[in-house]
């Protein structure tokens, strides 16, 4: 009644009423239909991140896939959303407000193109004169220009001298001419330029040689993918001493962290590929502050810039892991893998090494049994660990000092309750389960797993060596195995200084093209340190 009684007894303005009241709808049910297109698209990436972590093994993702998955859908969503705008120009309005909000990045180190944009005529539409400047409205965009094949044509004149000439007072006449440059690859087409994009698309953005030959064909330029082979196999030849080099360093750090992983090998005369290995090693003081400068105090020294280093080998066994590190006798953070353990024999040539276990490593063996459902001791035992990652993250770049003071008041408590409670656990269960060996694996890797307590310096796991090999796992992705242990062998030294490129924030390209070049052109060897990534990188 209250609503009747409200409402116009004029015809012309009930029926105004009645007409606003409409489109008012028509929008809530625009709205609507917006928002249910909008849930099922993200109910399907929510379905897609829960195949991934918690579906059968069998109907697992990989990260990359889900990664894939995802950009699917989140350009679906992006689409209907440039769709909506269209035909909503408030929505535009809005949507363009919340982009220019959200736009912190900056980009003073790239090259600026000015574009000025005048009106058609400067003269007053009033009066009919000259107009003035009294300011402007400035907006940056991001363009990108597409790279270009080119050619560079180098002449070298010849210069003769007429006296000479005239005369026949030199046999030669008096000519004069420069040298060549020096060429990576003599009597061949590519710039030390055009190698490097060649070698730092395949090693670094994962990019293999016969997709790159395609891309040429299509400027018009016919390069077989052998032929880029022999160019990347060159850029190897020259790159070597420089790999060499970084292993020494790394091997004469007091910490590294060590991991490998599988690398599949064309195997001719079996007609199938075997399966060889490329070992890493790698060394990050960054999560303790640790710097490179001598000047720095002796406890805030760090042992170098962030690096890593891979060998390849044909096998998986100990006898790799010792030529790798032969030479090194400090702390080695590894997973479990018994090949490690024979580097710790006080009977090794050189002395043992100390051996820093993985925390990640034994808390993923216990997530495997958590996502199958149904498994409390499995849970009890992700929120036990739990708090030793959360008290990493406030210590993180922290002075060891601070870092070891921590860990004995905070974690070391977490640590020594854990303990027992395992020993507890393991008793009263069945011998062979997946959550019985999960617990046997930090019982019998104990001391290893506590050393982080002890040194500020260590890491609670190995996750920095983790992480450098994803780049080699996409690599291997892409290119599905490698055509010989020598092209293995050179994949592992071409990545390894790339790699260490990005660890040290220096563009790889840049940084290949100047070392080739100043390679090919007899750099000496007593200044290779000067060659070295984090060196480059210093001068910029």
């Amino acid at each position: 009644m209250d609503v009747i009684d409200t409402l116009p007894d004029d015809i012309d303005a009930l029926r105004a009423l009645l007409l606003a009241e409409r489109a008012t709808r028509a929008a809530v049910v625009a709205e609507r239909d917006k928002l249910v297109v909008r849930n099922a698209r993200l109910e399907a990436i929510i379905s897609e991140i829960r195949r991934a972590y918690f579906g059968r093994k069998s109907e697992r993702i990989t990260d990359d896939q889900l990664s894939l998955a995802l950009e699917e859908l989140e350009t679906s969503l992006a689409k209907a959303e440039a769709e909506d705008e269209k035909t909503d120009p408030a929505l535009k309005a809005a949507a363009t407000r919340k982009r220019r909000a959200s736009r912190h990045e900056n980009l003073d180190h790239l090259p600026h193109e000015d574009v000025v944009i005048e009106p058609e005529s400067k003269a007053c539409p009033c009066c009919g004169g000259e107009l003035h400047v009294i300011g402007e409205d400035t907006s940056k965009r991001l363009d990108k220009v597409p790279a270009k094949v080119r050619v560079i044509v180098t002449r070298r004149p010849k210069y003769a001298c007429r006296s000479c000439e005239k005369t026949g007072a030199d046999t030669v006449a008096g000519v004069i001419q420069a040298e060549a440059p020096a060429r990576l690859i003599e009597g061949g087409l590519p710039t030390e330029a055009m190698v490097a994009d060649v070698v730092v698309s395949k090693h670094a953005d994962h990019l293999p040689l016969y997709r790159q030959s395609q891309i040429l064909a299509r400027h018009g330029v016919k390069i077989e993918r052998s032929t880029l082979a022999q160019w990347v196999g060159a850029a190897a030849a020259e790159l070597q001493p420089l790999h060499d080099h970084l292993i020494d360093l790394l091997k004469a750090s007091p910490r590294l962290f060590c991991d490998e992983t599988r690398c599949p090998v064309l195997d001719p005369g079996a007609g199938k590929t075997k399966t060889g290995y490329l070992w890493a090693i790698a060394r990050d003081d960054r999560p303790w502050g640790g710097g490179v400068d001598a000047a720095a105090s002796p406890q805030h020294r760090g042992s170098g810039p962030p690096a890593v280093a891979y060998s390849y080998a044909p096998g998986r066994g100990g006898e790799h892991a010792a030529k790798l590190l032969d030479g090194f006798n400090g702390i080695l953070q590894v997973d479990g893998y018994a090949a490690y353990k024979k580097l710790a024999a006080p009977t090794r040539p050189g002395g043992p090494v100390t051996l820093a276990y993985c925390w990640s490593h034994l808390r993923r063996q216990f997530y495997e049994v958590y996502v199958g459902g149904n498994a409390p001791i499995a849970t009890e035992a992700l929120a036990r660990i739990k708090p030793l990652y959360d008290i990493e993250a406030e210590i993180r770049g922290s002075p060891p000092e601070i870092r070891r003071a921590a860990r004995q008041q905070r974690s070391k408590p977490v640590i020594e309750a854990l303990k027992p409670w395992f020993e507890d656990n393991l008793a009263r269960m069945s011998k062979g389960s997946k959550l019985a060996d999960a617990i046997a694996y930090g019982l019998n890797h104990w001391d290893g797993l506590c050393r982080f307590l002890e040194d500020g310096r260590i890491e609670i796991d190995s996750n920095t060596v983790e992480r450098s090999i994803r780049g080699l796992a996409l690599t291997r992705k892409n290119a599905l195995f490698a055509g010989h242990d020598r092209g293995a062998a050179g994949w592992a030294m071409i990545a390894s200084l790339l790699e260490t490129c990005k660890l040290n924030a220096v563009d790889p390209l840049a940084w290949t093209t100047d070392v080739l070049t100043k390679l090919v052109n007899r750099w000496p060897a007593s200044r290779i340190d000067e060659l070295m990534p984090w060196a480059y990188g210093a001068k910029r």
